[in-house]
């Protein structure tokens, strides 16, 4: 059986205090597990600063100079998200490409009135990344983080709810949202607010649950399937949205099915054809199968493919190539590294698996990675040469540059 190391998902995780409880909400943490999380909205005033992870000046560096493109960012007016044609074109010579931003288009679209949305920060701007990070492996569910970047006076998208959980950080101005009550408990990805369309604008004319003004250093916490909607008040607002892709119990059945069907397929009785020119179903054979599915349901464990897809849904710590050779080339006894964050280590037996592969470790090896995991700072001399190379070279380990 697969056996989780407490503290692997980034160095000093030990030692580091929970950006949950310390950035995000006023509450314990075991008050907002039980009262808060998939169940309630939750407001948190003047929660902090949060001019480290993003900025009107950071804004302005990734649509004018970091030559993003189609999809990192959507444009929304009036409810509508408009094409990409409209904001995007080729960045000149050598950058040909015809789905860079476009940063004079827009300048307009926004000028009009229109909302930029920057997608999947934690893939373009470090600070980002390492908060989503270290926020998900506390939660247990993946984040992804995108900014809402709203003109005075203006909103960017209609009542509408989520199929992921949200913690929304307002970075600059302010911002009203109106707060209603799921029409649906928590929706599935497959489930989405336009489906109930009807049912959404209903229940968006009555009196809302949350009627609230965010100022910078404020943040909203809202279950999946909870409805909202937000509009700029007199300046340029930005906030953060931090979606926490939670994993639900009818993921987890997914996942046993598979094992189910996967076990079944070394059942010759079930191989079996149907009878020849068979138009209905025969309940002998129906209930064969029910019978097989069943005795299968009891062999079967959804944890190997829980973890595979839990690994695939993101991504670890940046690694520089250059760096990590010059590191293996250059390897003394004063080489100093550490274990690579967001890497979701696991462990059977001597088998360390991460996201990045797995390795048999020799007792020599294992100890030295839970050193490691537990957010040791070690040289080359205390590792051993043929460990800290192995290591380096798995790409699970990254030097330590002064």
């Amino acid at each position: 059986m697969s056996s989780v190391h407490d503290a692997d998902q980034y160095p000093g995780a030990s030692a580091r205090p929970g950006v949950l409880t310390s950035r995000l909400i006023d509450i314990p943490r075991q008050r907002f597990a039980e009262d808060y999380w998939g169940r309630k909205a939750l407001l948190t005033r003047r929660s902090g600063d949060f001019a480290d992870l993003f900025s009107p000046v950071a804004a302005d560096e990734l649509i004018s100079r970091r030559g993003l493109r189609s999809p990192f960012l959507r444009v929304a007016k009036d409810g509508e998200t408009l094409p990409v044609s409209s904001f995007t074109s080729p960045a000149g010579v050598g950058a040909t490409i015809g789905d860079q931003l476009d940063d004079t288009a827009l300048w307009r679209h926004f000028d009009a009135g229109a909302t930029l949305v920057l997608q999947a920060l934690q893939r373009t701007w470090e600070p980002i990344g390492d908060f989503a990070t270290r926020l998900g492996e506390e939660l247990g569910h993946p984040v992804q983080a995108n900014a809402y970047i709203t003109p005075p006076q203006n909103q960017g998208f209609d009542d509408h709810y989520d199929v992921h959980d949200v913690f929304v950080l307002q970075i600059s101005g302010t911002k009203r949202w109106i707060i209603h009550e799921p029409v649906m408990q928590n929706p599935l990805r497959d489930q989405p607010w336009t489906d109930r369309r009807d049912e959404v604008a209903a229940a968006a004319a009555a009196a809302p649950a949350i009627d609230a003004v965010l100022a910078p250093g404020d943040v909203l916490y809202l279950p999946r399937g909870w409805l909202h909607a937000a509009a700029a008040q007199g300046e340029v607002s930005i906030h953060l949205t931090l979606g926490v892709h939670t994993w639900t119990g009818h993921g987890l059945a997914e996942q046993l099915a598979q094992a189910v069907i996967a076990i079944l397929r070394d059942d010759p009785e079930i191989r079996a054809s149907l009878p020849l020119g068979v138009k209905e179903l025969d309940p002998g054979i129906v209930d064969m199968v029910k019978k097989r599915f069943a005795e299968a349901l009891d062999q079967a464990d959804p944890r190997p493919a829980f973890h595979r897809t839990r690994r695939s849904q993101a991504r670890p710590a940046p690694l520089g190539p250059l760096a990590q050779l010059r590191a293996v080339n250059d390897l003394g006894p004063d080489t100093l590294v550490s274990w690579r964050g967001g890497l979701d280590s696991t462990f059977s037996g001597s088998r360390l698996m991460t996201r990045v592969g797995w390795l048999d470790l020799t007792d020599e090896e294992l100890a030295a990675v839970h050193r490691l995991l537990d957010g040791e700072v070690l040289t080359c001399g205390e590792l051993g040469d043929h460990v800290t190379r192995r290591l380096l070279r798995a790409g699970v380990v990254v030097p330590v540059l002064s």
